[in-house]
């Protein structure tokens, strides 16, 4: 067998100059012609492990969380299928969930994506007007030290639901206009709805602002002084109200400030179903995926104990997503708490997700799935890096790896889940759509030199 050949893409004019030149005609055709229809039978499952990719870490001897962490299930599904690395996040977008998950089910973000905030609002069952504009409200954490103004806390603790419901209850009820409203959602995340308002506003999401003095964010809330009046006037209620008083007193992040951002009007998106012919089931804790989902007209399952952190019912999940299996030709599980321990910036408490993820979710799926088919593919990757190094997320490229029941009989060789062995894969793909066509409709590759 000869050296693998290293592919950046398989469509544009300037990916196959630059890196299949090198090819004869012959191999030129493997790369490029690599999808069929998807087999009749085929259940299709994609295991979305939020943030888990990252960066080498000093303290790990210079290597990432995933390279430490123990994943059986997800070397499993490298080492017998394959694994390759994705570029999620276009060019000159926010790498968020939003825009790579986005993707990742099939649609393009820099067409289609309009903001965070109306997909949030979808995930409530709201219809927005052409002129209305959604955003993601946060309950945060904002303290004074000196002239500086610092974002201490994007999630205000991750204040409880009942405490953050009866706030926002307290700001409608004393600020709120029939212009202007929050709408409640879990924990910390809110939707704001600004009827007839503007969504031109440069905002910035608070997870990048941590221990920042961020008056220059705060400031750019000026140029909408009816916005910036609601802000001011939530904030107020916010200082006095009871249960941050008692939140202080019990040494608690108070929630003293809403942080809205991420708006935009409603995004159009055609059925999922209707552009791939399978009827697909999700599921996750965080709003913004369930938003997805609804507008892709996909079914959106909720699981009882489903928290979108480190406490949430990962078996759960997959018992869920197994019932739905027997109806659905595909379903996606999305767990959210990597992404939130890399936020705060534990290392410690983001191997223990990524653990989590692998031995309740991973495992447990490949356990439970032969008990309703042998025909399956399964994609397992995150949507972006959220390197605990900065605390937030990175448009860098992420890692995925894909498993085959009927074509993956034996294994290739022993493979690590992690980035150092997807980014020295030959399969890379430039976006989401690109990879789930794949995943939907594929061959394996044949890139060896004869």
């Amino acid at each position: 067998m000869g050296r693998r050949k290293k592919i950046k893409s398989f469509e544009t004019e300037e990916a196959k100059k630059e890196n299949l030149e090198k090819f004869s005609k012959e191999e030129k055709k493997r790369a490029i012609k690599f999808l069929t229809p998807p087999e009749e039978g085929m259940k299709y499952v994609i295991l979305i492990g939020d943030g888990m990719g990252d960066f080498i870490l000093k303290e790990l001897n210079w290597k990432t969380p995933l390279e430490v962490a123990i994943t059986p299930g997800m070397d499993f599904i490298a080492s017998w299928g394959e694994i390759g690395w994705c570029q999620t996040i276009p060019s000159g977008l926010h790498p968020g969930s939003d825009v790579a998950i986005m993707g990742l089910l099939g649609y393009p973000p820099e067409k289609k994506y309009t903001g965070r905030g109306p997909i949030e609002a979808a995930s409530k069952g709201l219809v927005l007007k052409p002129e209305d504009v959604a955003y993601r409200c946060n309950l945060v954490t904002l303290k004074f030290e000196g002239k500086d103004l610092i974002m201490e806390d994007y999630s205000a603790g991750h204040i409880s639901t009942e405490e953050a419901i009866e706030l926002i209850e307290s700001i409608n009820r004393y600020a709120g206009t029939d212009k202007i409203e929050i709408v409640p959602g879990k924990s910390y995340r809110h939707i704001l709805i600004w009827r007839g308002g503007s969504g031109g506003l440069t905002t910035y999401p608070p997870h990048d602002l941590l221990g920042k003095n961020i008056w220059f964010a705060f400031e750019a809330y000026n140029e909408e002084p009816y916005l910036k009046e609601f802000i001011i006037k939530a904030i107020e209620i916010l200082e006095k109200h009871p249960i941050n008083l008692k939140r202080k007193s019990q040494n608690k992040p108070p929630a003293n400030a809403i942080w809205p951002w991420g708006q935009g009007r409603t995004p159009e998106l055609e059925s999922f179903e209707k552009i791939w012919k399978l009827k697909g089931a999700v599921i996750s804790a965080v709003d913004l995926v369930k938003g997805l989902a609804i507008l892709a007209g996909l079914t959106f399952i909720e699981v009882p104990g489903a928290t979108g952190y480190l406490d949430t019912n990962y078996e759960g999940k997959v018992d869920y997503g197994i019932e739905a299996l027997k109806e659905h030709d595909l379903v996606v599980i999305h767990v959210e708490a990597p992404d939130e321990v890399s936020h705060e910036g534990s290392l410690e408490l983001k191997i223990k997700a990524i653990n989590e993820f692998d031995r309740r979710v991973v495992r447990y799926f490949l356990e439970r799935i032969v008990e309703i088919t042998d025909k399956y593919r399964i994609l397992v990757c995150c949507d972006h890096l959220t390197p605990i190094s900065i605390r937030t997320h990175s448009s860098k490229p992420v890692p995925w790896a894909i498993f085959d029941s009927v074509r993956n009989r034996e294994k290739k060789k022993d493979l690590n889940f992690c980035e150092k062995t997807a980014y020295n894969s030959p399969i890379f793909f430039k976006s989401g759509p690109e990879l789930l066509s794949y995943f939907l409709m594929r061959e394996p590759l044949n890139l060896e030199e004869s």
